[in-house]
């Protein structure tokens, strides 16, 4: 019997949707990128649809979908902060799309199987990985088998209130670890230092708009010797780690270290 032939890897984010083309080992044999319009629920999905299919050879014998969200059993996305997504079948408009069996769970969630599987997790037997991006997210592999909870919601770290009181978050939550612990922290305080720094290199870089900074602005600035977005990394490096709502488990070459 011949061995099934390679997948396409979606992975939707607030900021930038990806996709590569991977043969059964995990080789990858191709990939894309484009900008999320996260915005808009359709759009959004026609950009996934586009991306398989310039990545698309004959004998593909599925899709996966990673979707920043709650992702249930089902394939459907029930809600995602940093998405316009309210109960979206993703796993049906996508395979329907491209007439491929399609299946979608969340985005941390598949990254620790595949970490599991051909990364830093290999010959591991629990494994608990937390992402940091536009959000903050968490995935859970327990006795070799991806630990997704009652409806596929577990480990949604992000989410967890560190500071009473603090950001809104777009789980509707203030202060969630992700609000002061992530990229979307470092944009906001960034913006915030260009209102109160009308000559700072993040408003040129900004095009003298505050509200235009981003965060890779912030990085460049910070790369540059900027004092204000240095003390920005600062700010939410301290947040990232002192706030770490769980035990921290690094996986070093299959071993386990508490």
């Amino acid at each position: 019997m011949s061995e099934p032939g390679p997948a396409i890897g979606i992975d939707v984010g607030g900021t930038k949707t990806a996709a590569v083309l991977v043969g059964r080992d995990g080789t990858v044999l191709g990939r894309g990128v484009r900008p999320t319009p996260a915005e808009d629920e359709q759009a959004t999905l026609e950009t996934m649809v586009e991306l398989a299919r310039s990545l698309m050879i004959e004998g593909v014998v599925g899709v996966g979908i990673a979707a920043a969200g709650l992702v249930d059993l089902e394939g459907t996305m029930r809600y995602s902060p940093n998405l316009a997504w309210r109960d979206v079948p993703l796993a049906g408009f996508v395979g329907s799309a491209l007439g491929l069996p399609a299946v979608a769970d969340n985005d941390v969630n598949a990254a620790a199987w595949g970490e599991f599987r051909f990364g830093a997790g290999r010959e591991t037997r629990h494994m608990f990985m937390i992402t940091v991006g536009t959000g903050i997210g968490g995935g859970i592999v327990v006795d070799g088998t991806p630990y997704r909870g009652a409806h596929g919601f577990a480990a949604e770290v992000g989410h967890i209130v560190v500071e009473p009181g603090g950001p809104r978050c777009g789980c509707g939550n203030r202060g969630c670890w992700e609000q002061v612990a992530s990229g979307t922290a470092i944009t906001r305080k960034g913006r915030a230092a260009a209102a109160r720094h009308p000559h700072s290199a993040l408003v040129q870089l900004s095009g003298g708009d505050p509200d235009a900074v981003t965060g890779a602005m912030v990085t460049e600035a910070a790369h540059a010797g900027d004092t204000v977005c240095r003390g920005i990394f600062v700010e939410v490096g301290h947040a990232l780690g002192v706030r770490n709502p769980g035990q921290e488990v690094v996986v070093v070459r299959g071993h386990e270290k508490s």
